[in-house]
């Protein structure tokens, strides 16, 4: 006979590493899940100087905070993320991957065959390589949570997001996936999945001109709720981490103001 599973941990008692904490959603959520009482958190990004200031500005909230370096593109730098990651917090319980890569939404005529590749691999690997990673760990406890972040192009077809909307498709579809093989170990893994989202870096990339520009500033005419800011999906990722959320795995939730009901 299967023995029960051990009960969720509280936020409190849970360490959370954070791809893509320096900035962003990832920051935001790294911010909640302190205010939210996770007293352990490890921040990974590529930039150091960036993530030391992301690092101290964390800690002032009250929690040990880490930064540690890394590429989640990059194979050997996520297992050495995940092993210091897990030293670090005494356990990964909580893991969230939110990366951003560095192409804009243009009409796929535009993109050159040869950026194809890169684009998939910088929006793709971070996720699947992390989870990978991190998965046996917390299958090992038979507990843990994941948190992707992908789009809402991964829901609906964009003029303008054709890989864009194919790789967050498949972070979603792969969540979903790995919250159905998870749940028998107490793992659970949900997706958010924005649209447009103010105050962050990549916003004020993709909206300053171009194609990219028109299209999200048709997108926020549509937000009569408000266009949404990082601490915003920040607050649905510390509910999505709590036992508050226990029963909440496979879902692909919406955080857009009602730009869509993806």
């Amino acid at each position: 006979m299967t023995e029960p599973l051990p009960q969720p941990k509280s936020l409190a008692d849970s360490g959370a590493l954070v791809i893509g904490g320096s900035a962003g959603i990832g920051f935001a959520s790294a911010k909640k899940l302190i205010t939210g009482g996770v007293r352990r958190v490890a921040i990974v990004a590529r930039t150091a100087e960036r993530g030391e200031a992301a690092r101290a500005e964390l800690a002032a909230l009250g929690a040990e905070v880490h930064f540690v370096a890394g590429d989640a593109t990059r194979l050997d730098d996520v297992a050495r993320v995940t092993a210091e990651a897990e030293r670090l917090l005494g356990a990964i319980d909580i893991l969230v991957v939110s990366t951003v890569a560095e192409n804009r939404p243009e009409l796929f005529k535009d993109i050159a065959t040869s950026d194809i590749a890169t684009i998939v691999s910088q929006m793709l690997l971070p996720t699947m390589q992390m989870v990978s990673e991190v998965m046996p760990l917390m299958a090992a406890r038979r507990r843990g949570v994941i948190i992707t972040v992908a789009s809402d192009a991964g829901k609906t077809a964009t003029p303008g997001e054709t890989i864009i909307g194919a790789c967050k498709a498949a972070i979603i579809m792969f969540t979903r996936t790995i919250a159905i093989e998870g749940k028998r170990n107490g793992i659970r893994a949900n997706v958010v999945t924005p649209s447009l989202v103010l105050g962050t870096a990549s916003s004020d990339r993709i909206t300053n001109d171009g194609f990219s520009g028109k299209l999200f500033a048709k997108a926020a005419e549509q937000a009569h709720l408000g266009v949404p800011y990082a601490d915003d999906l920040g607050n649905l990722v510390a509910f999505l981490a709590s036992p508050d959320a226990a029963l909440l795995t496979g879902q692909a939730i919406s955080v857009n103001g009602g730009i869509s009901a993806a």
